[in-house]
Parts: structure tokens; sequence; C-alpha cells
């Protein structure tokens, strides 16, 4: 089964970039996208589940997809999938049954 929302995407519109590469991250909130990350899902005109996705702007999410060169920090990344996932929680897009 694979996991896809529009609703998921479109919560990326205006928030602020999670995965901010230091020299990379262009900080504009107006290009942030739900960027999909290589987790054994992707390949050719097939995205990865929304649910591993990071709120990432253009220039970040450039880097992830390979269109640009960039040093990804992959042991930053649960971070930014914590982040990321605390955002829709708090708008209550993401929710985990019996959460207190």
């Amino acid at each position: 089964m694979r996991v896809s929302s529009k609703k998921l995407r479109a919560s990326a519109n205006g928030q602020e970039c999670t995965v901010r590469m230091p020299g990379i991250c262009n900080h504009n909130p107006e290009t942030t996208v739900l960027a999909h990350l290589p987790c054994g899902q992707k390949g050719m005109g097939m995205k990865g589940f929304d649910t591993v996705a990071v709120y990432a702007c253009s220039a970040c999410h450039d880097v992830i997809d390979g269109r640009a060169v960039g040093d990804i920090d992959w042991q930053d990344m649960p971070r930014a999938i914590a982040e990321t996932h605390e955002g829709l929680i708090r708008a209550g897009i993401l929710i985990v049954k019996g959460a207190a």
C-alpha cells in the first residue's frame, strides 16, 4: 500500500524548510514543497510514501532529488522528518491514534 495524500503535499505551502542545508537552503517558505526522501520506493516516475518526506525549499529539494550538487547530511534527515511530522500533527493532518 502506497501512502499518498494531496492534503499532505499541499500542507508544505508557506512552511519553513525543515532540511536547512548549510550554504544551500534559500530559507524561502514560498518555494517549500513536500520533498520525498529516498526509501526504496522511488524510481523513474515513482515517488516514495508521502509520510517519508520533508518540507524542503526549492534549493534543498533540488539537492535531495539530484538536480543540483550539494552535500546532504543524511544523519540530519530524521530531525527534518520529525519537524515535518510535528507540523503535520499540529495542523491536524497527521493523526496518531492513541496519542495524548
